[in-house]
């Protein structure tokens, strides 16, 4: 992995902390500053974290013994984007066996017990191959060529909850960063765990009171105790698709929500509402990368993915089913979500967080006064008070979390032969050129008829303006002919476009086609940048993409786009949504507001939703 020349640009050698011009922290980049960095023996030595990851997954194309943990490696040099692009960043090293028995034996505390330390055993044996490197350096070549002195150790580990409380030792439903007592995890005082304290008392109380009241499991020895620097307390990492997307959303809002329903209007009225939802969730325009979703929420199988892109559609379709508090809960929840999710983080950005989650917790006593739970002292939602502390330790965890570890065995075995596909055909000069290449070609006034915009030459022509006089504003009929002369030339016209912006895991499609993969027409909405001195949405715009073309005037290539231009209703976003709200814009004679762009001045893909009305769909 050190090795590989895909990962060269994309990794880091010492740890470092980046800060921005007003001296605050960003918290990005995945770098342990583990107390060897500190060691001065250690002096320009390159530190290696090593980042593990498991998944518990059943092998359907397997005989015989088919359950089993994959284990996953990649390190915390490379950058986030290279660990979410799978550049060979995180590899596939292990199936570690989960024993079975007969029936009278599973439940049995010895066999339980053995099942557990032989996951700690193995997890061992596999990585003692790297502890003669922990304490003495050894020289490695990487992916630019140079020779490095490289010292390894042990770094973040990502998992679900339930191998987490199996790697921590400790009994489910008790928390694997702080010593809470699993009844009160609302408590905002209590320590943090460390193995110095866990091993303390081991040596002092019973197995039973180990269990009970510090919720422990004393006769396991965890695989970090054979590794220098290693405190399995410090390595759990913060889990996005599990504890945020899957727990918290999934398994806990969205059935309070149901359960809510049922005790307020009955089930049967209830059952109503809720086909209601869905039918709202069922209508929610075709998105890049978001899933359609033809029976609305009520679905056997969620996925990581249905669950990340439904949190984008549940929120309008609850509006006006359930009270203003719940919506209000489900928007700073999507807030703290969203900031979590950002690939920098700032110190503002962790007060956001911290305001986010206070306003989440203030909304969430509507559940407990209506009785529709009694406690929040729920694993997953607790884990959200450690997140602040944990991006401070590692950084931002978009680039690590579970669900990097989702795709199973024969995934990663298509993977890598599209890898070595891309090799051979790349050998044969059969990836010269870009699907761009194949665009369409035809005449200003040609695409005016197709897409029946008879002014398409002067849109065309104060576009070309607006490129030569950046900083003046003309008008048009003002800048004469010799000046800017209009253009009625070929252009090329493209179906999409790709844009990727801070991160690869960030790829987004923009579609402008009247037949998408036979799907029928598309046309995406994106953010266009307006001012860039102002923040969030008060710099930018919503346009509706209706062409992609480019073109080449007395030398200079113009990669543009036809847009229509939305106005936003309000100056500010809904008050119970969090969610800005748009209309169409108009000029005279309620003719759409049309213009073309720079495909440079869009920064992301937007997604609108309907305002769904008050009456029932069906």
């Amino acid at each position: 992995m050190l090795a590989n020349p895909d990962c060269a640009k994309e990794m880091d050698f010492q740890p470092f902390c980046e800060y921005d011009m007003k001296d605050s922290t960003r918290h990005g980049k995945i770098l342990c500053q583990d107390i060897i960095a500190q060691d001065p023996d250690c002096l320009g030595l390159t530190f290696v974290p090593i980042i593990l990851g498991s998944d518990k997954t059943t092998i359907s194309v397997a005989t015989g013994q088919n359950d089993y943990y994959l284990l996953y490696l990649s390190i915390g040099n490379i950058h986030n984007s290279t660990c979410w692009a799978h550049h060979n960043g995180v590899i596939l090293i292990a199936f570690l066996v989960m024993p079975k028995t007969t029936r009278e034996y599973t439940s049995k505390d010895n066999f339980c017990r053995f099942q557990r330390q032989l996951f700690h055993s193995s997890l061992g044996h596999i990585l003692k191959t790297f502890k003669p490197s922990m304490v003495k350096p050894e020289v490695t070549v990487f992916g630019d060529g140079h020779y490095w002195h490289v010292i390894y150790g042990l770094g973040l580990y990502i998992t679900d909850y339930e191998e987490q409380a199996l790697l921590t030792c400790i009994v489910c439903n008790w928390c694997l960063q702080c010593l809470a007592y699993h009844s009160h995890l609302d408590d905002n005082n209590a320590l943090d765990c460390c193995h110095n304290h866990a091993e303390l008392l081991v040596s002092e109380f019973s197995l039973d009171v180990l269990w009970d009241e510090y919720g422990i499991v004393g006769e396991l020895i965890p695989f970090t105790n054979d590794f220098l620097h290693a405190d399995i307390y410090e390595l759990i990492a913060p889990d996005l698709l599990h504890q945020i997307i899957k727990g918290a959303f999934k398994d806990h809002l969205v059935k309070w929500v149901e359960k809510y329903l049922c005790l307020t209007h009955g089930d049967s009225c209830a059952n109503e509402i809720l086909d209601d939802i869905d039918c709202w969730i069922a209508a929610v325009a075709p998105f890049p990368r978001l899933w359609h979703f033809p029976q609305g929420h009520h679905f056997k199988q969620w996925m990581g993915d249905n669950s990340k892109v439904l949190m984008k559609v549940y929120l309008p379709a609850i509006k006006g089913h359930v009270p203003k508090g719940i919506v209000c809960m489900f928007c700073a929840f999507l807030e703290f979500c969203y900031i979590v999710w950002q690939n920098v983080l700032m110190e503002q950005d962790l007060d956001n967080l911290d305001e986010a989650l206070a306003w989440f917790y203030q909304y969430c006593e509507v559940f407990k006064t209506t009785g529709v739970i009694t406690t929040f002292s729920l694993p997953c939602q607790h884990a959200m008070k450690h997140y602040r502390q944990l991006i401070q330790l590692f950084g931002t965890p978009n680039g690590l979390c579970s669900s990097i570890t989702e795709p199973d065995a024969a995934h990663q075995s298509a993977l890598d032969k599209l890898a070595a596909s891309w090799v051979d055909f790349d050998s044969r000069g059969m990836l010269e050129g870009t699907c761009l290449s194949a665009a369409l070609n035809c005449l200003v006034v040609t695409l005016a008829d197709e897409l029946h915009i008879l002014n398409l030459p002067e849109l065309v022509q104060a576009f070309l303006i607006g490129q030569l006089y950046p900083d003046d504003s003309f008008d048009p009929t003002d800048i004469s002919h010799l000046k800017c002369p209009g253009y009625n030339g070929k252009i090329s016209i493209y179906n999409s476009a790709a844009s990727t912006f801070y991160t690869l895991s960030d790829l987004k499609y923009i579609c402008a086609a009247p037949n998408w993969r036979q799907e029928g027409p598309r046309y995406n909405c994106v953010f266009v940048i307006t001012d860039p001195e102002l923040q969030g949405m008060h710099g930018m715009d919503i346009t509706h993409i209706l062409c992609f073309f480019s073109f080449r005037s007395k030398g200079v290539f113009y990669p543009s786009a036809i847009m229509q231009w939305f106005d936003c209703v309000g100056d500010a976003p809904n008050e119970t949504t969090g969610m800005w709200m748009v209309w169409p814009s108009f000029i005279q004679n309620h003719q759409h507001n049309l213009a073309i762009i720079h495909v440079d001045s869009t920064f992301h893909a937007a997604h609108l939703i309907p305002i769904y009305g008050q009456d029932f769909m069906l």
